[in-house]
């Protein structure tokens, strides 16, 4: 059965219930509604900003495998693969990195790096080490990849199948934050991935909701819910199958976003794709 991204819902389902932060078959992508790409800045035309100091080294022992962020604009991961790398630099998800050798979805590195004193991200001050990189951030792990990894790449945008992300026209089972400060997470009643048993968020933004989601459908969820801030929410399946099967899994998802008074629709619209071209395991520091 095709799916939107060429990877298997066994390593997505694993890389969410690692980074936090993170499925469906072709039948759940039909499209509708047409939605208009964004511009993509030519990547020749951008002197990206860097990092002043960044320590790059393999990692075979493990450890906290997302990008995490702290005053003072420092960035660490202690145990990031390539690809995971790129997603977090470029703010996409798996299915929307592509080429590459097989070492990127393999070999892992730790990485530490600090923005210039004179930079903005200098003067970040996150809630939390699990708060996302900023835009600025980001461009700086860009150069990095390209500095210390040799990254050549490029961006495809292209009308595809997505998902939109809207109030279901019921009432709103959300709540305000009980910790404004608090981990963003959602994932399932029993506390891991979401596996089919409900849905469960805590702190989070609608936004983030939708990007959390597109990880399960393989193709983009866009949020046009209109809520802001963020909310904690819970909806249970009580007789949910623990085996279930991808479509099975993502029709639960269904069921618990109605629960919270939410709803998908399907659509067509922008999709990017980070191309690799080249890359080369880095040289010791």
């Amino acid at each position: 059965m095709p799916v939107c991204c060429r990877e298997g819902i066994s390593r997505v389902l694993l890389f969410a219930a690692l980074v936090l932060s993170l499925i469906s078959p072709n039948a759940f992508c039909q499209t509708d509604t047409p939605l208009q790409p964004r511009a993509v800045v030519p990547e020749a035309d951008r002197k990206l900003p860097e990092f002043e100091v960044a320590s790059v080294k393999p990692n075979t022992k493990g450890g906290f495998p997302g990008v995490q962020t702290f005053p003072g604009g420092r960035v660490r991961c202690e145990y990031c693969r390539l690809e995971w790398l790129v997603m977090f630099a470029f703010n996409v998800q798996s299915y929307q990195v592509a080429g590459g050798p097989g070492w990127i979805h393999e070999d892992a590195y730790s990485i530490d790096a600090e923005p210039p004193a004179s930079s903005e991200s200098a003067r970040l001050n996150p809630p939390s080490p699990y708060s996302p990189p900023s835009e600025e951030q980001r461009l700086m792990l860009q150069a990095l990849l390209i500095d210390r990894f040799q990254l050549k790449f490029h961006r495809e945008n292209k009308i595809g199948q997505v998902y939109v992300l809207t109030q279901g026209g019921g009432a709103l089972k959300l709540q305000p934050p009980k910790d404004a400060n608090a981990r963003r997470w959602v994932g399932s009643i029993a506390g891991g991935f979401i596996n089919g048993d409900g849905i469960l968020g805590q702190n989070v933004s609608m936004p983030s909701l939708a990007v959390r989601l597109s990880r399960y459908f393989e193709c983009p969820i866009l949020d046009e819910t209109g809520l802001k801030g963020s909310f904690d929410f819970k909806y249970q399946i009580v007789d949910y199958d623990p085996n279930l099967d991808k479509q099975d899994l993502v029709g639960s998802i269904l069921t618990s976003l109605k629960g919270i008074g939410l709803n998908l629709k399907s659509a067509k619209g922008p999709v990017e794709t980070v191309v690799i071209d080249h890359v080369e395991r880095p040289s010791a520091n």
